[in-house]
């Protein structure tokens, strides 16, 4: 025997179907949005003072909470709001690697950086043989107290980078987040772990 259903219970149905939709999808729009404010976030990188670490037109993932998965360290590249002493309206959120940490003392001979009157290794450094134009003449960066609370970065292709050689310390309430993944290169997926 067939139940016959009549059409007022076919639109109490309907009704009760759509609502759960609109349920489902609040919950996907807010969880999203949830995870983009606190957990991660995709940018594009617009410029190439990382070459060739990361390339003009990278997406990058940030781990936009490092206090969970590990403290900031020099050699990690973080996103930030520019520094206060950087006045170029062009970039409002730029990249660039941590090279000094709150209370250490940075300097540089040649292109030396120094930590404490330890050199410092940088294998990130773009080779000058592949990336000409992140080459520079040698810098010097006068013995440096990094202030409690701030990060000295510099970009990658230093030729090419205006940091905190220029600008001065990034302020930790600055920092979004720790660049931990490349997701997009040269206008196709790409993966590359940090």
């Amino acid at each position: 025997m067939q139940e016959v259903i009549s059409s007022k219970q076919r639109e109490r149905i309907g009704k009760r179907r759509l609502s759960k939709w609109i349920v489902v999808l609040i919950l996907v729009g807010f969880s999203s949005l949830l995870i983009r404010t606190f957990v991660f976030q995709v940018f594009l990188v617009p410029s190439g003072s990382m070459l060739p670490t990361l390339q003009i037109g990278d997406r990058i993932l940030v781990d936009k909470i490092p206090w969970l998965s590990r403290d900031i360290h020099v050699g990690d590249m973080i996103v930030f709001h520019r520094a206060p002493g950087d006045t170029d309206p062009l970039y409002p959120v730029l990249v660039k690697r941590v090279i000094g940490l709150p209370g250490e003392t940075i300097s540089s001979s040649g292109d030396t950086v120094y930590i404490n009157g330890r050199a410092i290794a940088e294998p990130w450094l773009a080779a000058m043989d592949v990336t000409p134009t992140c080459a520079q003449s040698s810098f010097n960066i006068p013995t440096t107290h990094i202030p409690k609370g701030q990060y000295y970065v510099l970009g990658d292709c230093r030729g090419d980078s205006s940091d905190s050689r220029v600008w001065g310390t990034v302020p930790i309430g600055n920092v979004i987040g720790r660049v931990t993944l490349v997701i997009w290169r040269h206008n196709h997926p790409w993966f590359h772990w940090f």
